[in-house]
């Protein structure tokens, strides 16, 4: 692929990823996905212990409905289980979106202290935006596995598919406010000059019109 092209996309992945955070928390609440290794870093965190309690959200969304029979948080459950003796596991299997992640997984750990929100890299930002829409009071923070780009991309997707995904991701945060799905939040410049630059050259597939 283009080097410019991997350069711009790459101006996404750091900037999505710039607000990950490892805190100590009441409890971690995975954003399920494709990528596994979300799931792998909660438990980390867990083995760290950030928290004793995880979350484990998600039905089938965008992708994985054409890639799992089961929901995301029952697989995800499955990668981890080994690892996941001793703590406090609970399954949220109703999710297909952020907000309903947030909303369902705060439902099952109510009342609770700070919450870290664990998803993928370039998700960071939509569920950070998101979750203020659910519940303006909750304490939270925002973390995922250091996975590096371009070399660390899910070969679920793949770097095509990723950078239509993360040009969606930037479509969204500009979008979504208007439709009070996330709260307002203005992008650097260079952000917006990569994506309008992944724009014009087709990477168009996950934007919303």
């Amino acid at each position: 692929m283009n080097s410019t092209v991997i350069g711009h996309a790459g101006v996404l992945w750091e900037y999505f990823a710039s607000i990950r955070q490892e805190i100590h928390c009441s409890a971690v609440v995975v954003c399920c996905s494709y990528d596994l290794r979300v799931m792998d870093h909660a438990v980390d965190l867990l083995e760290r212990g950030k928290t004793d309690t995880v979350v484990i959200s998600g039905d089938r969304g965008h992708w994985t409905g054409k890639l799992w029979d089961e929901p995301e948080s029952t697989i995800f459950h499955e990668h981890a289980r080994a690892r996941l003796n001793g703590y406090s596991v609970l399954l949220e299997q109703r999710a297909t979106n952020f907000s309903e992640n947030i909303r369902y997984s705060l439902d099952l750990i109510r009342p609770v202290g700070e919450v870290l929100f664990v998803t993928k890299p370039n998700s960071l930002y939509r569920v950070h935006l998101t979750v203020p829409m659910v519940d303006s009071e909750i304490r939270y923070s925002v973390s995922c596995p250091g996975i590096e780009f371009p070399n660390g991309v899910s070969n679920v997707v793949g770097l095509i598919g990723l950078i239509n995904e993360m040009v969606g991701d930037v479509d969204r945060i500009l979008t979504y406010p208007e439709l009070g799905y996330q709260v307002p939040h203005t992008l650097p410049d260079e952000v917006i000059r990569s994506w309008k630059y992944l724009v014009d050259k087709g990477f168009v597939d996950h934007m919303l019109n």
